[in-house]
């Protein structure tokens, strides 16, 4: 089954495709969202296991990858992938359990573009990076003093994992086929999340009641994104993907305030709001890039 198989048709219509990316963007904030209301059932790290152990099934099931036949060189790039895959969801779901969501999401975003600027030759995308800069300085705890300062430090280090996932996928579609390699490093960040999350919540993780609300989790915020995601970027171009990507900071903010009551200091939205510019600009900055 192919992500495209995924969308809904009405006599032959299909969404456009800047719809199907703020509706990965919601289904993913949606699942954030739905993993802290169960905070106090299941902690961050035992959440964290059931989405990316419920994921993996689910996209072994639906990519059925090959687990054989792949060089050294793949396994090493699959265990590293998983590794930042799995670090990545691990810190954000702590940090998310100390601060606001769209606060960590918008520091999280401090990876993606750095990425960007490493990879940029251009003087404007510095300029991008150092208003998000500014932005993230002004989430500090040093500025504003309600935020937790471990929160705001494990949603930067998520955002160094993120960053580091980006630029280990690259290799990967290089490496493995369609949605493979994915398939197989979620299967990799569950194993390595499995003594992490088994230790913090035991036997609270086989209750029939949280694994099935951890599922809602997984495809809320892994399965369907990404199915909806790689259907939108075969029809636009990436660095308009990159543009609408950067409105997730206050999609999270409006879910979490609209599902959990989490409300924002102006200093936190105008924070949130310089690093959502400066996500937008640095994606427009780019040279045109076709729809893959």
């Amino acid at each position: 089954m192919s992500p495209k198989s995924l969308l809904p048709r009405l006599s032959g219509f299909t969404p456009p495709a800047p719809s199907l990316v703020i509706a990965a963007i919601a289904s993913t904030q949606l699942g954030s969202t739905l993993a802290k209301s169960l905070f106090g059932q299941v902690g961050p790290l035992g959440m964290v296991l059931l989405r990316v152990g419920l994921s993996a099934l689910v996209l072994v099931a639906w990519c059925r990858p090959r687990w054989r036949g792949h060089s050294l060189r793949d396994y090493r790039l699959l265990v590293s992938f998983g590794l930042s895959l799995a670090v990545m969801n691990a810190l954000f779901y702590c940090a998310i359990a100390r601060i606001p969501i769209g606060v960590a999401v918008a520091l999280e975003f401090s990876g993606p573009l750095t990425v960007a600027l490493l990879h940029s030759r251009r003087w404007l995308d510095g300029l991008w990076v150092a208003l998000a800069a500014v932005g993230i300085v002004l989430l500090s705890p040093l500025n504003t003093p309600a935020l937790d300062g471990a929160g705001v430090l494990m949603a930067l280090l998520a955002g160094v994992a993120w960053g580091a996932y980006i630029m280990l996928s690259a290799r990967m579609g290089q490496a493995f086929r369609g949605g493979e390699g994915l398939a197989l490093s979620m299967v990799v960040g569950a194993l390595l999340l499995l003594p992490v999350g088994v230790l913090a919540e035991g036997r609270a993780l086989l209750s029939p009641h949280i694994l099935l609300l951890g599922l809602g989790v997984a495809l809320l915020a892994s399965t369907l994104p990404y199915s909806l995601e790689m259907a939108a970027l075969r029809r636009m171009p990436v660095n308009v993907f990159g543009v609408l990507m950067s409105l997730e900071p206050a999609i999270a903010a409006a879910l979490s305030f609209l599902w959990l009551g989490e409300t924002l200091t102006l200093a936190m939205v105008g924070a949130i709001g310089l690093v959502m510019i400066a996500a937008a600009g640095i994606s427009l900055s780019q040279p045109a890039a076709k729809a893959v």
